[in-house]
């Protein structure tokens, strides 16, 4: 059993407090992949241009991540640069060269089709459902979105949504989304849009699902110094689910709520690893003994 990952593969040029580096492997889907990774199989639909690099490639494969669904195509891959703030709350968007990426329609390859698990990065709308039409049998899926998409194509995104299990946000998304300030509030207007989970993201403070049962936060892990949060989202997401695709959630009805707070907890422990370097240079020495380690810091001093 496997999770289908759908989003973009691209490069970024990041500036924080700590340094600069001009370009480097990004994109949601790899973030997405690499977490999820160090928990179940992992198979990628996304696009890439003539430039992407080998080693590129290399790291990817490294981890056992199937890559039929990669998509080479003529042209240059998506490429994206920002600039953080000095508290690293606040980036400022420098370029968008959406390039290779502005023609993206995800193609699933055959043996994808029938996994259980999918999780959809912040693409379009449509483009997600789309994914979730090709695919038949799953057990579980859920995706991400943006203040664009919401604003934007709201109608297309409820729809979108209307079918999925979970859906993963920050707090302006879910106040945009529901029109509700108070978060509780908003969480449950949107679980009334479909989704039975809603995990909000909050960055250095946590995150909080919410979902039939009640409620469960988890605060931040407490880095001494975060050099890059670039990724930090999807590297939750992909911790997350990928630790729902290992222990085989959603094959016997709803997702045990027990199982779903430790996969929150999984998510916070990938976004805190991911802080740790620039891009995705901290899973190229990350085994799953530090994750587990990490989570069990969580464990500790999160009981009373």
């Amino acid at each position: 059993m496997s999770l289908v990952v759908v989003g973009s593969v691209a490069y970024d040029g990041v500036e924080t407090p700590h340094g600069k580096v001009d370009r480097m492997l990004g994109g949601a889907c790899t973030y997405i992949s690499l977490a999820a990774s160090f928990f179940t199989h992992v198979k990628v639909v996304a696009v890439v241009g003539e430039d992407f690099a080998s080693e590129d490639y290399d790291l990817l494969a490294a981890r056992d991540i199937d890559l039929s669904g990669l998509e080479r195509v003529p042209g240059k891959t998506f490429f994206w640069a920002g600039v953080y703030s000095a508290d690293m709350n606040d980036r400022t968007t420098l370029r968008t060269d959406l390039n290779v990426f502005a023609d993206f329609h995800p193609k699933l390859p055959d043996h994808y089709r029938g996994q259980p698990y999918a999780l959809l990065g912040n693409i379009q709308p449509a483009l997600q459902r789309s994914v979730r039409e090709q695919m038949h049998g799953v057990r579980l899926i859920g995706g991400d979105t943006m203040n664009y998409w919401i604003h934007d194509f709201r109608e297309e995104l409820l729809q979108t949504i209307r079918h999925w299990d979970f859906l993963l946000i920050n707090d302006s998304e879910a106040r945009l989304l529901s029109g509700e300030s108070n978060l509780g509030r908003a969480a449950e207007k949107v679980r009334q849009m479909g989704p039975a989970a809603v995990i909000i993201k909050r960055g250095e403070y946590g995150a909080i699902l919410f979902h039939n049962h009640g409620y469960f936060a988890v605060p931040g892990y407490p880095l001494e110094r975060v050099h890059d949060p670039t990724g930090a989202g999807d590297c939750f997401a992909g911790g997350f689910m990928g630790y729902l695709a290992e222990q085989g959630a959603g094959g016997n009805g709803p997702v045990d709520p027990m199982l779903m707070s430790r996969a929150v907890v999984y998510g916070s422990v990938m976004g805190s690893f991911c802080c740790e370097r620039f891009g995705v240079d901290r899973f190229r020495t990350l085994t799953r003994q530090d994750i587990d380690r990490r989570f069990e810091e969580f464990r500790n001093f999160t009981s009373f």
